[in-house]
Protein backbone atom coordinates (compact mmCIF):
# COMPACT_ATOMS: atom_id res chain seq x y z
CA UNK A 1 0.00 0.00 0.00
CA UNK A 2 1.33 3.24 -0.96
CA UNK A 3 2.17 5.58 1.91
CA UNK A 4 0.23 8.97 1.20
CA UNK A 5 1.83 12.36 0.44
CA UNK A 6 1.06 15.40 2.29
CA UNK A 7 -0.08 17.97 -0.09
CA UNK A 8 2.17 20.73 -0.74
CA UNK A 9 0.18 23.27 1.27
CA UNK A 10 0.67 21.49 4.44
CA UNK A 11 4.20 21.12 4.43
CA UNK A 12 3.89 25.59 4.68
CA UNK A 13 4.85 27.22 8.44
CA UNK A 14 1.28 28.20 8.91
CA UNK A 15 -0.34 25.44 8.58
CA UNK A 16 1.26 24.24 11.94
CA UNK A 17 0.45 26.90 14.19
CA UNK A 18 1.79 26.45 17.63
CA UNK A 19 0.62 28.36 21.16
CA UNK A 20 3.56 28.86 23.24
CA UNK A 21 4.00 30.91 26.16
CA UNK A 22 5.23 34.58 25.53
CA UNK A 23 8.14 34.03 27.92
CA UNK A 24 9.70 31.27 26.12
CA UNK A 25 10.21 33.32 22.79
CA UNK A 26 13.82 35.66 22.62
CA UNK A 27 13.90 38.35 20.74
CA UNK A 28 16.53 38.91 18.14
CA UNK A 29 19.38 41.39 18.26
CA UNK A 30 19.56 43.12 14.80
CA UNK A 31 15.83 43.81 14.07
CA UNK A 32 15.97 47.29 12.23
CA UNK A 33 12.34 47.90 12.28
CA UNK A 34 10.84 50.69 14.58
CA UNK A 35 7.15 51.18 15.37
CA UNK A 36 5.85 54.23 17.38
CA UNK A 37 3.95 54.22 19.97
CA UNK A 38 1.22 55.09 18.65
CA UNK A 39 1.31 52.21 16.40
CA UNK A 40 1.69 49.80 19.04
CA UNK A 41 -1.88 51.17 20.40
CA UNK A 42 -3.00 50.46 17.05
CA UNK A 43 -1.85 46.95 17.15
CA UNK A 44 -3.15 45.94 20.62
CA UNK A 45 -6.61 47.31 19.33
CA UNK A 46 -6.20 45.00 16.38
CA UNK A 47 -5.47 42.45 18.42
CA UNK A 48 -8.08 43.02 21.08
CA UNK A 49 -10.68 43.50 18.30
CA UNK A 50 -10.10 41.33 15.73
CA UNK A 51 -8.09 38.43 17.63
CA UNK A 52 -4.53 37.13 17.02
CA UNK A 53 -4.64 36.98 13.14
CA UNK A 54 -1.07 36.49 12.45
CA UNK A 55 1.31 34.68 14.24
CA UNK A 56 5.00 35.13 15.79
CA UNK A 57 7.67 33.48 13.35
CA UNK A 58 10.39 31.99 14.98
CA UNK A 59 13.88 29.56 14.65
CA UNK A 60 14.06 26.54 16.25
CA UNK A 61 15.89 28.19 19.10
CA UNK A 62 12.63 30.02 19.56
CA UNK A 63 14.13 33.57 18.54
CA UNK A 64 11.48 35.55 16.76
CA UNK A 65 12.72 36.19 13.10
CA UNK A 66 9.10 38.27 12.56
CA UNK A 67 6.46 39.66 14.58
CA UNK A 68 8.86 41.25 17.85
CA UNK A 69 6.19 44.02 17.78
CA UNK A 70 3.18 41.43 18.28
CA UNK A 71 5.27 39.93 20.50
CA UNK A 72 6.04 42.88 22.46
CA UNK A 73 2.08 43.79 22.86
CA UNK A 74 1.51 40.42 24.11
CA UNK A 75 3.07 41.10 27.53
CA UNK A 76 -0.18 43.65 28.28
CA UNK A 77 -2.40 42.34 30.35
CA UNK A 78 -5.62 42.72 28.43
CA UNK A 79 -3.71 40.87 25.40
CA UNK A 80 -2.63 38.28 27.78
CA UNK A 81 -5.62 37.37 29.17
CA UNK A 82 -7.09 36.47 25.74
CA UNK A 83 -5.12 33.33 25.14
CA UNK A 84 -3.53 32.75 29.00
CA UNK A 85 -0.57 34.11 27.97
CA UNK A 86 0.34 31.85 24.77
CA UNK A 87 1.50 33.30 21.51
CA UNK A 88 0.62 31.63 17.81
CA UNK A 89 3.72 30.91 16.52
CA UNK A 90 5.18 29.92 13.63
CA UNK A 91 8.84 28.10 12.62
CA UNK A 92 10.81 28.63 10.25
CA UNK A 93 14.30 26.92 9.43
CA UNK A 94 16.54 29.32 8.40
CA UNK A 95 19.16 27.81 6.99
CA UNK A 96 22.12 30.21 8.86
CA UNK A 97 22.57 33.75 10.22
CA UNK A 98 22.34 35.93 7.34
CA UNK A 99 19.70 33.68 6.07
CA UNK A 100 17.53 34.19 9.29
CA UNK A 101 18.07 38.26 8.97
CA UNK A 102 17.13 38.69 5.35
CA UNK A 103 14.26 36.95 6.28
CA UNK A 104 13.47 39.47 9.08
CA UNK A 105 13.80 41.76 6.47
CA UNK A 106 11.47 40.57 3.81
CA UNK A 107 8.77 40.00 6.32
CA UNK A 108 8.94 44.35 7.52
CA UNK A 109 9.44 45.53 4.11
CA UNK A 110 6.93 43.28 2.51
CA UNK A 111 3.87 44.95 4.78
CA UNK A 112 4.02 48.22 2.30
CA UNK A 113 2.74 51.47 2.90
CA UNK A 114 -0.92 52.92 2.60
CA UNK A 115 -1.81 55.06 0.46
CA UNK A 116 -3.47 58.47 0.62
CA UNK A 117 -6.17 58.62 -1.45
CA UNK A 118 -7.25 55.04 -0.26
CA UNK A 119 -6.78 55.84 3.36
CA UNK A 120 -9.03 58.86 2.31
CA UNK A 121 -11.93 56.57 0.66
CA UNK A 122 -11.89 54.28 3.80
CA UNK A 123 -12.10 57.38 6.00
CA UNK A 124 -15.31 58.57 3.82
CA UNK A 125 -16.81 54.92 4.18
CA UNK A 126 -16.29 55.13 8.16
CA UNK A 127 -18.14 58.91 8.28
CA UNK A 128 -20.77 57.90 6.10
CA UNK A 129 -21.33 54.29 8.03
CA UNK A 130 -21.99 56.92 10.73
CA UNK A 131 -18.91 56.46 12.75
CA UNK A 132 -18.17 59.76 14.82
CA UNK A 133 -14.32 61.56 14.33
CA UNK A 134 -13.68 60.35 17.70
CA UNK A 135 -14.13 56.83 17.16
CA UNK A 136 -12.29 56.89 13.76
CA UNK A 137 -9.40 58.47 15.84
CA UNK A 138 -9.35 56.18 18.95
CA UNK A 139 -9.92 53.15 16.58
CA UNK A 140 -7.05 54.02 14.06
CA UNK A 141 -5.28 55.95 16.51
CA UNK A 142 -5.23 59.28 14.00
CA UNK A 143 -5.09 62.55 15.74
CA UNK A 144 -7.93 64.88 14.80
CA UNK A 145 -5.97 66.47 12.21
CA UNK A 146 -5.07 63.39 10.06
CA UNK A 147 -8.96 62.44 10.16
CA UNK A 148 -9.96 66.10 8.79
CA UNK A 149 -7.09 65.95 6.45
CA UNK A 150 -8.24 62.63 5.54
CA UNK A 151 -11.85 63.31 5.01
CA UNK A 152 -11.37 66.73 3.05
CA UNK A 153 -9.22 64.73 0.48
CA UNK A 154 -12.52 63.53 -0.82
CA UNK A 155 -14.79 66.34 0.03
CA UNK A 156 -15.96 65.78 3.02
CA UNK A 157 -16.78 68.74 5.35
CA UNK A 158 -15.43 69.44 8.38
CA UNK A 159 -19.12 69.71 9.64
CA UNK A 160 -19.56 66.81 8.77
CA UNK A 161 -16.71 65.41 11.04
CA UNK A 162 -17.05 68.32 13.80
CA UNK A 163 -19.84 67.48 15.97
CA UNK A 164 -19.27 68.97 19.24
CA UNK A 165 -19.86 72.58 19.58
CA UNK A 166 -16.61 72.73 22.61
CA UNK A 167 -15.42 75.82 21.02
CA UNK A 168 -13.79 78.61 22.74
CA UNK A 169 -16.07 81.59 23.87
CA UNK A 170 -13.24 83.99 23.00
CA UNK A 171 -14.88 83.98 19.66
CA UNK A 172 -17.75 86.03 18.83
CA UNK A 173 -19.67 85.71 15.51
Amino acid sequence: MARSKKPKHQSQPISEVVWRDRNELKPNNYNPNRVASTELKLLKISIIEDGWTQPIVVNPDLEIVDGFHRWTVSGDADISTLTDGLVPTVMTTPKDESSQKMATIRHNRARGTHGVLNMAGIVQSLVEQGLSQQEIMARLQMESEEVIRLASRVGIPKSQLIQDDNFSQAWEV
